[in-house]
């Protein structure tokens, strides 16, 4: 099949799967910001996207989206490993137009990951999970399954986790800044003219996403510190 069996196709894989997820990102990223403009309206969208079959379905085509993504990173990176052969052994220097992103595109997406599952620990498993398996006869406290803004309280009161949030969002932005253009590239936007206006958007829109994550970050860890724990 063409999108496995050659470069080309594994790299339209590589795109699709990628942009789909950095739209996922932009929707993740509004909807935090929700959280500090109204806790009530945050906290009506987390029950909105609790353990309904239609959340369900979407955390499902999100999870299958990434796996596959992952796994055509690591076969084009291998890829590309043998195809150097032991060339990438050699000092040479590295050309100036070369980016420093693209050079370390699988440690940033492997801290990606790592931050993924942080993400997942503190959130989905004290959500989704929660009512997934009370849903399913189990025994379990949803008290606060629905109360995004408790969680997101609780999780950036502290210091050690908005420090950890902090880089895994930082090493966001430089995986999304060469991969969504990259991504476009690959797509076949890549003439002189578009591939430069791609990688401004790519750099601007890749701002905005990490900043609106950053936001909440800063502000409810901001908040802790004025409460001194009692909000």
């Amino acid at each position: 099949m063409w999108l496995s069996n050659s470069s080309v196709g594994r790299k339209v894989v590589m795109s699709v799967t990628g942009i789909a997820l950095v739209l996922f990102l932009t929707f993740h990223m509004a909807m935090n910001l929700v959280a500090i403009i109204s806790a009530d309206g945050y906290n009506m969208i987390c029950e909105f996207l609790g353990a309904n079959w239609y959340a369900l379905v979407a955390t499902l085509g999100l999870a299958a989206l990434f796996v596959i993504h992952i796994i055509y990173a690591f076969w084009l990176t291998i890829q590309n490993r043998a195809a150097r052969g032991s060339e990438r052994y050699a000092v040479v220097d590295k050309p100036k137009t070369v980016e420093w992103a693209s050079q370390n595109m699988l440690v940033l997406g492997i801290i990606v990951v790592l931050g993924l599952g942080l993400h997942l620990f503190n959130f989905w498993a004290k959500m989704q999970l929660p009512e997934l398996m009370h849903n399913m006869g189990a025994v379990v406290d949803t008290t606060y399954a629905a109360d995004g803004v408790y969680h997101i309280t609780n999780t950036f009161s502290n210091p050690v986790y908005v420090v950890l949030y902090l880089i895994w969002l930082a090493a966001l932005w430089f995986h999304l800044t060469h991969g969504f253009w990259s991504s476009m590239q690959s797509l076949g936007w890549n003439n002189k003219i578009w591939i430069n206006r791609w990688k401004c958007i790519s750099n601007i829109y890749s701002t905005i996403v990490v900043l609106g994550f950053a936001l909440v970050v800063v502000v409810f860890f901001v908040k802790s510190l004025l409460c001194g724990g009692a909000c």
